[in-house]
């Protein structure tokens, strides 16, 4: 472990909204595309850092439910990023022992990738170390939606009574299941706000937004990122 840790406490999970591929290029005088294939580099070596210094979970917005107005060009090469993506952790996931889990609604996506996504999920699922969650085609709006529209069918169905209904039952409908809530979410880029990104699980997570763009982040961010997150008093609504 890097000796700037030292005595840190190290989030157990970490969310990550990976901004700025498209100004990373434009300061390159490089299409914006350019910028998420650099960006789509930088994913593997973070998860690795983030293993390497005790965290456990690691969680990135990949494409989001409102990412399908972009324009149709720059959505087909987030397509073929997230493909190569995938199929390159059908081959590392082992060779790297990670345990690979995409949240998001994968039936609006294309039949060859909800195949990988499938095939990846079952080939690392007995892996035991990062859990890499991807979110894709993912939105918390729709989650929470999707989830209270199951909820509603099986208490219709008479699988679940509505007096039974608490905080606990309904995380096991989210996308999120059996996935302890972040504790540190790093936004690149300088914007500050949530994107539609986990919003039930975000409820008592530490916020952190440094200006570096996401294609330049790298172990150096991170760990400042933990130091921002070991100078945070977390009370969960108590009082200090």
């Amino acid at each position: 472990m890097d000796a700037k840790l030292n005595g840190l406490k190290i989030p157990n999970h970490i969310a990550i909204i990976m901004d700025g591929n498209g100004r990373w290029a434009k300061k390159r005088m490089m299409p914006r595309n350019y910028g998420h294939k650099a960006g789509s580099k930088i994913v593997e070596d973070i998860c690795r850092e983030a293993y390497n210094i005790g965290v456990k979970y690691v969680t990135v917005y990949a494409f989001s439910t409102e990412n399908w107005s972009r324009p149709q060009s720059e959505i087909d090469t987030l397509m073929k990023l997230l493909r190569d993506f995938l199929s390159e952790c059908l081959n590392k996931s082992k060779k790297n022992n990670m345990r690979v889990h995409v949240i998001g609604d994968i039936t609006k996506l294309e039949q060859s990738l909800q195949d990988t996504i499938v095939k990846l999920e079952e080939v690392s699922a007995s892996n035991t170390g990062l859990c890499f969650q991807v979110a894709l085609n993912y939105g918390g709006q729709d989650e929470i939606l999707r989830a209270t529209r199951k909820i509603a069918q099986d208490v219709k169905d008479g699988k679940l009574s509505i007096e039974d209904l608490n905080t606990e039952v309904y995380e096991d409908y989210l996308d999120t299941k059996g996935i302890p809530a972040p504790d540190l979410l790093i936004r690149t880029s300088g914007e500050q706000r949530l994107s539609n990104f986990l919003l039930w699980q975000l409820a008592y997570t530490e916020f952190y937004f440094p200006e570096v763009l996401w294609p330049d982040f790298n172990k150096k961010e991170l760990i400042k990122a933990i130091e921002f997150y070991n100078g945070r008093e977390r009370r969960y609504g108590g009082v200090g």
